[in-house]
C-alpha cells in the first residue's frame, strides 16, 4: 500500500498495517520458516561435531574395553566336554568327548606346509596387525542386524576364537575377539600364533590339530606331510565334513579341489612355491577314515547324523559357517536326545543280520566282502527317524550307508514320475490323461518320442522282456523301463524333476533328461524314506529328523518341524500309494513281502529297484504308520569303487543278480512285520491296485516296432476277470465289479530269463 493509505490505516485503527509480502515470499508459502529451522539445526559444524564426538566416544569405549579385557588362559582340552546322546526314551546311547589332539612344535611342521595355511586363510598374516578391521566391522554389523554371518578373520582372530573363546555369534564375543587379538599380536610372535592356530583347529574325523589330522587323513606324522597334503588339510578347515574326501558329495569334492588349487596358486603368487613345481602337483586323495572311539556298531552312524542335523540348524539360526557349526557341536557338552526307538533299532539290526549279513561269506566268495547295506525307518506322521542302519560297524565302515548319495535309486524313482503326471494332470502324446489304467507300449528298447520325434533314448527292460500293451499299474508292478521313459517325456522331464525336488530329493545340479527316468541320479535311503513318507502322509512334506531335543547349559535349540505343508495333492499321493500296493501284491516284491508269513493281512505299498550293472538294489516300502528304505550297495573294500553285487551270497544261475525284490525286500519284511500293528491305508483315490478302476483303459500309441516275442499281457477290459482272488479288501470303497488291475496268470509264450514274478532274486526290475 502507499504512504497515504498507510497513514489513514493508522488513524483508523491506531496500528500500522502489516506490510505486504513480496510475491516471492508468498509463493514460498510456509516452507520458508521450516527450511530455516532445519538449516539452523543441521549446520555443517554441528554435523561434523556430532560425528567427531561419536568417534571420540567409540575410541574411548574401546580404550576402556581394552583396559578391562585381559587375555584369558587358554586350555582347549579342558574346555571340551562330552556330548551325551540318548535314545528317545532317555536311556544313554553314547557319550563322546575324548579329544584327539597332540600338540606339535612348529619346527616339526615343514615350512612349506606351514605356508599352505597362510595362503589359505590370511596371505598378509606376516605383515598385518592381527585383525581385519573391515571384516570385523562387517561381522558386527551383520550380528546387530540379525544376519549373523561372520566377516573375514585373520589367522590371529581364528586362533583366539579356537583357543581363548568360542564360536558364539554375539557382539560381546566379537569385541572380546578384537581386543584379545590385538593383545596376543603384541605379546606373541607370529610363529607362535601360527603354531597355536594349526594345533587347535578342528579338521574333521575327530581330529584336533595338525598332528591328529595328518594321521587321520594320510597316516603320517605332521613332519612328513607333503605340500600337496598340507594344502588339502588347509583347504579342509573351511568345511571339514563337507570336504572330507571319503564322504563328500560330488559337489563337495569339486569344491575342495577348487579350494586346494586356490591354496597352491596363492603360494605361487606370494613366491612361496615355484610355479614349475606347482604344475606337477596332483590332488592327494586321503586314505579311508576310521571310526572314533566309543562309537562301535551302529552308534557312530546315529551320532554322526545327529551332529550333522544339529550343525545344519545352528547354521540356519546362528548364521555360522559349516566349520564354525562343527566346532560348536563336536565335544561341546550337548545333551542330544534322538528319535531312535530302542525296540525298532534292535529289530532293524536283527533283520539285516538274519536276512543278509549272516549269509555273507567273504572266504568263499570275494564279492560277499563288497556288500554294503543301509536302511532308514521313519514315522510318516511325525517325521521321526525311529531306526537307522548305517553299515556293518562304524569302526569297520566309516561311511554311513544310510545317508550316502552316491548310488542310483533305480526303479524306486518311478513312483515320482507317476506322481508328477498325476499332479500336473499330464497327458500322453495322443492327449489321453495319464492314470493307473492308461495303456502304454511296454516293448523293450522302444524309442521314446516327443511330438512325433524320437529323442534318442530307448531303454531296455530287464532281460529285454517285451510286455506289449500294458497298463501303468502293471508297468509299475513289473517295473517296465520303456513305459516310464515315455511317461517322463509325456509329463515333461523338467516337471518330473521339479516334483522330485518338492518331494525331498536333492535335485541340485541334475539335468532334466529322459535318462533320469531310470533313477540314474544319486540318492540315499534317508532321502528315499522321506519321499515315500510324503506319499504315505497324503502329500504333506516329510523331512526325516533324528533329533528330538538338543540342550547345552542354558540353551535349548529348537529343531525345525519335520512335517511341512502340502507339496502334492492328497489325491495324487494316495493314488501313488494305491498303485504301489500292486507292486507288493502282484509285482516284483510279491514273494518276499506279500507272501511273507509274518504279514498277516497288513496292507503294504512299496517299490523295488535294481541299478545298472547290479551295483545297487533297493526296496522302499511302507505301511500306514511306518516307512522304511533298504538299500544294498556294491563297494570294493579296498578302493571304495562301485562294483557289481552279482553272485553275492552264492545266488544260483542263471541270474546271479541281487535285486530289490530279494534281500532288500526280505530285510524290510522281517523288520516291518515285527514292529508294526495291522492298519489300513486311508486313501482318497479311485485308481490303483487298492481300489477298483473307474474307467476303461485307453491305448496311448502304436508300438514303434514289432515285439520280438509275444506280449505277456493283453490290454485289460472291464470284463476281464482275474484268475486269483484279491489279497486284501479295498480301503476306500467296496468294489462293484471284479478288479482289472491284477496281471493275468497266463503263461507267456516266451519266458524271460528267470521267473519274473516268483523268483525274488530275479524279478522284472529296472536295469
Amino acid at each position: 500500500m502507499g504512504r497515504a493509505e498507510e497513514r489513514r490505516a493508522r488513524q483508523r485503527g491506531g496500528h500500522r498495517a502489516a506490510p505486504r509480502r513480496r510475491s516471492s515470499e508468498a509463493a514460498a508459502g510456509q516452507t520458508g520458516p521450516a527450511k530455516s529451522w532445519i538449516r539452523r539445526l543441521f549446520t555443517w559444524k554441528k554435523v561434523l561435531g556430532t560425528f567427531l564426538g561419536f568417534c571420540l566416544l567409540c575410541i574411548g569405549g574401546f580404550f576402556v574395553l581394552y583396559m578391562l579385557v585381559d587375555v584369558p588362559k587358554g586350555n582347549p582340552a579342558a574346555q571340551r566336554q562330552s556330548n551325551v546322546y540318548k535314545f528317545s526314551d532317555g536311556t544313554i546311547l553314547a557319550r563322546k568327548g575324548t579329544v584327539n589332539r597332540e600338540i606339535v612344535d612348529l619346527t616339526k611342521v615343514p615350512r612349506e606346509v606351514q605356508l599352505t595355511f597362510v595362503a589359505a586363510e590370511n596371505k598378509s598374516f606376516y605383515s598385518d596387525p592381527g585383525i581385519d578391521f573391515k571384516g570385523t566391522a562387517r561381522g558386527l554389523i551383520n550380528t546387530l542386524s540379525g544376519k549373523g554371518k561372520q566377516g573375514g578373520s585373520t589367522i590371529t582372530q581364528q586362533y583366539v576364537k579356537n583357543y581363548y573363546l568360542n564360536q558364539d555369534q554375539t557382539v560381546t564375543r566379537k569385541l572380546k575377539e578384537l581386543v584379545i587379538s590385538l593383545k596376543v599380536e603384541r605379546e606373541t610372535s607370529k610363529d607362535d600364533i601360527l603354531a597355536g592356530y594349526i594345533n587347535t583347529s578342528y579338521y574333521g574325523r575327530n581330529a584336533y590339530g595338525i598332528q591328529a589330522a595328518a594321521q587321520a587323513y594320510y597316516g603320517v606324522d605332521a613332519q612328513k606331510l607333503s605340500v600337496r597334503q598340507g594344502a588339502y588339510l588347509a583347504a579342509l578347515l573351511q568345511a571339514p565334513s563337507q570336504y572330507d574326501w571319503a564322504v563328500a558329495s560330488p559337489t563337495g569334492k569339486k569344491l575342495v579341489k577348487a579350494r586346494w588349487n586356490y591354496v597352491l596358486d596363492n603360494m605361487v603368487e606370494e613366491g612361496w612355491l615355484p610355479k614349475a613345481k606347482r604344475e606337477t602337483m596332483r590332488f592327494p586323495e586321503p586314505k579311508a577314515p576310521k571310526g572314533a572311539p566309543g562309537l562301535e556298531g551302529q552308534k557312530g552312524y546315529l551320532v554322526e547324523l545327529a551332529n550333522q542335523q544339529l550343525e545344519k540348524q545352528l547354521m540356519e539360526t546362528d548364521g555360522l559357517t559349516q566349520a564354525q557349526a562343527e566346532s560348536a557341536v563336536v565335544d561341546q557338552g550337548w545333551t542330544i536326545t534322538l528319535n531312535i526307538n530302542q525296540k525298532k533299532q534292535a529289530a532293524l539290526e536283527k533283520a539285516v543280520k538274519t536276512e543278509l549279513t549272516s549269509k555273507l561269506d567273504p572266504k568263499k566268495r570275494k564279492v560277499d566282502d563288497n556288500v554294503q547295506a543301509g536302511a532308514v525307518s521313519v514315522d510318516p506322521r511325525t517325521g521321526k527317524i525311529v531306526a537307522l542302519y548305517g553299515g556293518k560297524d562304524y569302526y569297520k565302515h566309516y561311511i554311513s550307508n544310510a545317508t550316502r548319495r552316491d548310488y542310483q535309486p533305480a526303479s524306486t524313482f518311478k513312483p515320482l514320475i507317476l506322481a508328477a503326471a498325476l499332479e500336473d494332470d499330464a497327458k500322453t502324446q495322443e492327449g489321453k490323461p495319464i492314470n493307473a489304467n492308461t495303456i502304454y507300449d511296454g516293448t523293450s528298447r522302444r524309442p521314446v518320442v516327443d511330438n512325433g520325434a524320437k529323442v534318442g533314448f530307448a531303454p531296455p527292460n530287464e532281460d529285454e522282456h517285451d510286455y506289449g500293451p500294458i497298463t501303468v499299474q502293471k508297468a509299475m508292478n513289473q517295473s517296465v523301463n520303456s513305459v516310464f521313459a515315455q511317461m517322463g517325456v509325456d509329463v515333461g522331464m523338467d516337471k518330473v524333476m521339479s516334483t522330485a525336488g518338492k518331494l525331498g530329493m536333492d535335485t541340485k545340479g541334475m539335468q532334466a533328461v529322459p535318462a533320469q527316468t531310470l533313477g540314474s541320479m544319486g540318492a540315499s535311503p534317508l532321502e528315499m524314506a522321506g519321499i515315500y513318507a510324503t506319499f504315505d502322509n497324503h502329500g504333506q512334506k516329510v523331512t526325516p529328523s533324528i533329533i528330538k531335543s538338543a540342550e547345552k547349559k542354558n540353551r535349548t535349540v529348537e529343531m525345525p518341524n519335520p512335517i511341512g505343508g502340502s507339496v502334492i495333492s492328497r489325491t495324487a499321493a494316495d493314488t501313488v500309494t494305491s498303485v504301489l500296493t500292486g507292486v507288493v501284491d502282484d509285482g516284483t516284491a510279491s514273494v518276499s513281502v506279500a507272501q511273507n508269513p509274518l504279514r498277516d493281512g497288513q496292507q503294504v505299498a512299496g517299490k523295488t529297484g535294481t541299478s545298472d550293472e547290479n551295483r545297487s538294489a533297493w526296496f522302499t516300502g511302507y505301511t500306514p504308520d511306518l516307512v522304511t528304505s533298504v538299500g544294498l550297495f556294491g563297494e570294493d573294500k579296498k578302493t571304495q569303487n562301485h562294483v557289481s553285487l552279482k553272485g553275492a551270497t552264492g545266488l544260483p544261475l542263471p541270474g546271479l543278480r541281487v535285486n530289490g525284490g530279494g534281500y532288500p525286500a526280505k530285510v524290510w519284511a522281517a523288520y516291518t512285520f515285527g514292529v508294526t500293528d495291522k492298519a489300513k491305508f486311508d486313501l482318497n483315490t479311485t485308481q490303483g491296485a487298492a481300489v477298483e478302476p473307474t474307467d476303461t483303459p485307453s491305448w496311448t500309441s502304436t508300438p514303434s516296432r514289432t515285439p520280438s516275442q509275444t506280449p505277456t499281457s493283453e490290454p485289460p477290459t472291464p470284463s476281464d476277470t482275474p484268475t486269483q482272488t484279491p489279497t486284501q479288501t479295498p480301503t476306500t470303497q467296496a468294489p462293484t465289479q471284479t478288479p482289472t488291475t491284477r496281471p493275468p496268470t497266463n503263461t507267456p509264450t516266451s519266458t524271460p530269463t528267470g521267473d519274473i514274478t516268483n523268483n525274488p532274486f530275479n524279478p522284472s526290475d529296472q536295469q
